[in-house]
């Protein structure tokens, strides 16, 4: 999301907060719970230049959601509890499931001892070749490569570029003029641009993977824990819908394997690499039903419907991220509002004919 984008949803957030408005709406709003979705914790301000900073909350943000989603009368699950109580019709108190996805370091260092603390269960979710030190974190390696330089030189489709990077706003600058065309373009393609770029400046990708992220003993200590859950999340952190069908099959079951293989445990939860509507679709919903998993989450934005039971391999989350780290918006986004508005208003955009528009109707 561009930093416009962000002031803009905030601002809507904090509309809704003070106008009471979501809470005046809420009760329309039929959600059975929220599925929350992190990635890393630290205590650790966010540098100037840090793209991936969405990507990071502090633990007294994380012991704040907690606290608030207790006090407001969520019953915390863990992801084994989740079909049983979306199969139960009765009414009951709303619930709230943590999850982590890519398996940092820092879940162990950081967040561990938070939710210990507070007796609260959470999942994380890893792709196997990361705890073998072969992940390749592409998005996190170009921002290392973007702060270390002043200028770079990247190939984008056939077209060799320049960047001047000798300021912070010009560093904010080439990484999305950069990342954003990576991301439209094969994975594959993707990662062997920036692993070149990162090579041609010294860069070492499976170091920055040993670095970040836990190794197989880290991995078993963590699932020790019984508040602990460890799901999959494919071998390589591939967007699954990018590969053939016999390929995305394989990169689901061979992870849920390895977890099970290594923990000695079965592994019956997964979560879709980058998850949004373009990664991950019907089609990988079904691959994940069919490879065993009990739950699959996506990055869809909203909180989960009542009646989704059909719709367990397709499970939406809400971000816990470091744009948002606010009680306000988190209290906010749980009445479900700001997502019944987006959708309300995405099912209205679809319906207006192409090259029309609402003005024609206030004039």
């Amino acid at each position: 999301m561009s930093r416009r984008n962000t002031q803009l949803l905030k601002a809507a957030l904090a509309t809704l907060h003070f106008t009471g408005t979501d809470n005046l709406v809420a009760p329309l709003v039929d959600n059975e719970g929220v599925v929350f979705m992190l990635h890393r914790v630290t205590p650790e301000p966010a540098a100037p230049f840090e793209p991936n900073r969405i990507l990071k909350v502090t633990p007294d943000f994380i012991e704040a959601v907690i606290r608030h989603v207790v006090s407001a009368g969520f019953e915390i699950l863990t992801l084994d509890e989740i079909p049983e109580r979306l199969r139960d019709d009765r009414r009951r108190r709303p619930f709230a499931c943590f999850t982590f996805d890519d398996g940092y370091r820092d879940n162990l260092v950081h967040a561990l001892p938070v939710f210990k603390r507070l007796g609260v269960p959470f999942a994380v979710y890893v792709p196997t070749d990361y705890p073998d030190g072969r992940g390749d974190l592409w998005w996190l390696m170009l921002e290392r490569v973007v702060a270390a330089s002043t200028s770079i030189t990247v190939d984008l489709d056939g077209a060799r570029r320049h960047f001047d990077v000798s300021t912070t706003a010009a560093k904010c600058r080439a990484f999305d003029a950069i990342y954003w065309p990576l991301r439209a373009m094969p994975e594959e393609r993707a990662r062997e641009t920036v692993r070149r770029l990162a090579e041609s400046c010294g860069f070492d990708g499976a170091a920055l993977c040993r670095e970040l992220v836990m190794t197989w003993d880290e991995i078993r200590t963590l699932a020790a824990e019984p508040l602990v859950t460890i799901g999959a999340h494919t071998v390589r952190h591939m967007a699954l819908s990018k590969l053939d069908e016999a390929t995305a099959r394989r990169e689901m079951a061979e992870s849920m394997a390895r977890i099970e293989a290594e923990l000695g445990r079965a592994c019956r939860h997964f979560s879709y690499p980058y998850g949004c509507e373009q990664s991950a679709g019907p089609r990988e919903f079904a691959l994940a039903e069919d490879v065993g998993a009990a739950t699959a989450v996506t990055t869809r934005k909203g909180l989960v419907r009542r009646g989704a039971a059909s719709a367990v391999t397709a499970l939406p989350r809400l971000s816990l991220n470091g744009d948002f780290q606010d009680i306000r918006y988190v209290k906010t986004m749980l009445t479900g509002v700001p997502f019944a508005l987006w959708d309300a208003a995405s099912r209205l955009k679809r319906h207006v004919p192409a090259g029309k528009n609402l003005q024609a109707h206030a004039d």
